[in-house]
């Protein structure tokens, strides 16, 4: 039976960043949806599992042929699909068998791929990739080719245990649909990272990497996400009872205290008017503390133990990250031209890439650009920004007033904190209002003074959008170009948020269905062979 094993696991990185202490979990056949946020170790784990990387403590036993597709793949290589699918030498062999040489090496070489060709062509046909050679070369395939081409080369070598990482990312629609169908087939142990929620809804069980162990969840990812909003209200429940219990505790505590005080002074005057000796009124006085000093050590008994419940339960709720913005400084009028393109005709390496394309935007209109990979979506978003010249045409954003996210998120700059960037952006901010802005984006405290370079990837995010909703003058059109890879879960529906609050138009690149119905799109338009048109 296919499966994975990790027994006792620990792995920190060189600078001692720990990610796993002692951590134990098993994957057996079927398909296992894993997801937990950026930095939590997730990509680690598969490379730990895949052997690249080796563990301080523990071990990592697979059990069966292993397949990984790692989720940064070479874009630029001028390697051959051949090489790439590792079937290059073997091809050699047989033609060379076929050229009369029947060495043993040539035999060796082959081995038992002898129809490796024939099924070469036939997993790169099923992946979508009909028009894609042996012989073509890398540097020239899309990333999305790149990708479904990295999965081709794992499905040849058959494998028992297959380990995804984000591997939708850069893909189509039409792409993301073969891949489920290549998934559907697969018999093995599948452990999948990705923060597509389509995929992960066809996953049988999802493993969530939290707070150091893996917990499990059977059934897909919308039954993941009802059994932890459960769980979340049941915590927030025995939060406020255990608040209660400690409210009470002290109350009852102090109501003691004063009872206690209350008696003593009503016994001082008794003793006094009763005139005892100072022996017996000592004894007395004794006496009534000791009963006090007992009652006090009972109900701070009973504080500790109410403290120590709230801490467990207050252990068990989940950091709430959702972002509650008001972004009215972004608001544009529903009849001005915030894009007006006409004729734009661009052509690359002798290649026409877009050709007479007609597009004007009014209002806050918020708009899905679609289509295949290759068709020329990200030309068309940096023609607008004016970084493509075009061979013809025009392209005209009014006042400017246009702000560019892209896949990397590089609109900061890395060697200034966040507030730094924020006063950049909005320079007639005042130093309180900065950081009352920066706190709605989740950053408080000392983290408004972090460097941009050591934030995580939804860190980067969510100071990326801080500066520019609150950029001086404020964007009317957002251009976005694949804004949800790479992303873990929170920060996409962090994202999901800010758009949401955004009072501007948008133009956005993505292949991720459950995220454009989210953010409220109303029109959408698809770029291909045909040209641009509304769909």
């Amino acid at each position: 039976m296919p499966s994975i094993t990790c027994t006792h696991l620990s792995f920190s990185w060189p600078d001692d960043t720990t990610l796993f202490t002692d951590l134990s979990f098993t994957a057996g056949p079927g398909r296992t949806g894993l997801v937990a946020p950026n930095g939590a170790g997730k990509s680690a784990l598969l490379r730990l599992i895949a052997g690249e990387l080796q563990p301080a403590d523990g071990a990592v036993t697979v059990d069966g042929v292993i397949g990984y597709l790692p989720q940064t793949l070479p874009l630029l290589d001028d390697r051959e699909v051949a090489e790439v699918l590792g079937i290059a030498a073997v091809i050699a062999a047989l033609n060379a068998l076929a050229a009369g040489d029947s060495s043993e090496e040539v035999f060796s070489a082959i081995g038992d791929d002898w129809d490796v060709e024939e099924r070469a062509r036939v997993q790169l046909d099923k992946l979508g990739l009909e028009d894609v050679g042996l012989d073509r070369s890398l540097r020239t395939l899309s990333g999305g080719e790149v990708v479904t081409l990295g999965l081709a080369r794992e499905l040849l070598r058959r494998p028992d245990v297959l380990l995804l990482d984000e591997p939708t990312n850069n893909l189509d629609v039409d792409a993301r649909h073969r891949l489920h169908e290549a998934l559907d087939d697969f018999a093995g142990c599948l452990l999948l990272v990705s923060h597509d929620r389509v995929l992960l809804d066809r996953m049988d069980r999802i493993a969530e990497l939290h707070r150091g162990g893996i917990a499990y969840y059977g059934g897909n990812f919308t039954a993941y996400l009802e059994s932890v909003a459960e769980s979340q209200r049941s915590a927030e429940d025995a939060v406020r009872s255990a608040e209660q219990t400690l409210k009470r505790e002290k109350r009852q505590q102090q109501q003691a205290r004063e009872r206690a005080d209350k008696k003593s002074s009503t016994a001082k005057r008794t003793v006094k008017d009763a005139g005892l000796p100072r022996i017996i009124v000592g004894a007395m006085k004794r006496r009534a503390q000791e009963t006090a000093g007992r009652t006090d050590d009972i109900h701070a008994r009973r504080i500790d133990d109410a403290k120590s419940r709230l801490d467990d339960a207050e252990r068990t709720l989940r950091v709430d990250d959702a972002l509650v913005l008001d972004l009215p400084q972004t608001t544009v009028p529903s009849g001005r031209t915030v894009l007006d393109i006409n004729g734009l005709r661009i052509s690359h390496g002798g290649r026409r890439v877009l050709d007479a394309v007609d597009l004007s935007v009014r209002g806050p209109e918020r708009i899905a650009l679609t289509g295949p990979n290759g068709a020329g979506k990200t030309t068309l978003l940096r023609a607008l920004l004016g970084e493509i010249v075009p061979d013809a045409g025009t392209a005209g954003v009014a006042d400017g007033r246009a702000a560019y996210l892209s896949q990397r998120l590089d609109f900061l700059d890395d060697d200034r904190t966040v507030a730094e960037n924020l006063a950049v952006s909005a320079p007639s901010l005042s130093i309180t209002r900065r950081r009352h802005l920066l706190a709605q984006f989740l950053f408080r405290g000392d983290a408004v003074d972090l460097p941009v370079r050591v934030l995580s990837g939804g860190e980067r995010l969510r100071a990326t959008l801080a500066c520019v909703m609150f950029a001086e003058p404020a964007p009317q059109l957002l251009l976005l170009d694949e804004p949800t890879n790479n992303l873990d879960l929170v920060s996409v529906e962090q994202l999901e948020s800010a758009l949401l609050a955004y009072r501007g138009a948008f133009i956005v690149v993505s292949h991720d269905a459950a995220f454009l119905d989210k953010i409220g799109v109303d029109r959408v338009l698809r770029l291909d062979a045909d040209g641009l048109r509304e769909i």
